[in-house]
């Protein structure tokens, strides 16, 4: 019974389909590396792990193509693939996503599937576009501090405050304090940003009061998560 198994080889392909199945996997590889480099946002961007992106879909189509339905090749590619030992870690989640991708298309294509390698590579890319775009799965609520040094007075106080008014919400003092002697006043403001994509524009506005001396802004990792 184990010589039929091993005698089974339905998946004859041409030359024309063998190379049909690599340029699609080419194709296909080569707009999941693209959406990649679009979408990543890690700090460490890696531009061997792009290329790998690709080569991975056309080699997991060589795969498939050497296996056929040969059960015995089967099992003596995965003795020779329980050989290699990666090693390197993967250091965001959204790159084994990647990979698994990769592998999927490159399986479909090797097997002939090419509309379903095709059609899967575009709808999945659209939604990972989406979600960028939309920045699905962020917090709702960012917080920051505000970290700001100047010239105490009353009349300075209700700018600021106004400033702060303008830009943000939920607007909290965490701390305050006189510095040195000239009637300097450091403190430290919590607050949300009404619009996150203005950040600059409010750190800059702040920064061209008269009276403020230093000013930067901090994400509040405690606050969201970090």
């Amino acid at each position: 019974m184990i010589e039929d198994f091993q005698n089974i080889d339905l998946f004859t392909p041409s030359i024309f389909d063998i190379a049909g199945n690599m340029i699609v996997a080419l194709v296909c590889g080569l707009i999941i590396a693209l959406i990649y480099r679009l979408t990543y946002k890690g700090p460490s961007y890696s531009p061997t792990f792009v290329n790998a992106l690709v080569l991975l879909a056309m080699i997991t189509a060589v795969v498939i193509l050497v296996i056929g339905n040969n059960l015995a090749r089967a099992f003596g590619l995965v003795g020779a693939m329980s050989i290699i030992r990666f090693r390197t870690a993967v250091r965001d989640v959204q790159d084994i996503v990647f990979i698994f991708f990769s592998l999927t298309i490159g399986m479909a294509a090797g097997v002939g599937l090419k509309v379903v390698a095709v059609m899967a590579t575009l709808l999945v890319c659209v939604v990972i576009l989406l979600l960028n775009l939309l920045n699905y799965g962020q917090r709702d609520r960012q917080d920051y501090l505000l970290q700001i040094t100047y010239r105490g007075g009353e009349e300075e106080e209700k700018t600021l405050a106004k400033l702060l008014r303008q830009h943000g919400r939920g607007i909290r003092l965490v701390n305050l304090k006189s510095v040195g002697t000239s009637g300097e006043m450091s403190g430290f403001y919590r607050l949300r940003l009404r619009d996150t994509r203005r950040s600059a524009i409010f750190i800059r506005d702040v920064q061209n009061l008269e009276f403020v001396l230093n000013a930067s802004l901090l994400f509040d990792t405690q606050q969201n998560g970090g």
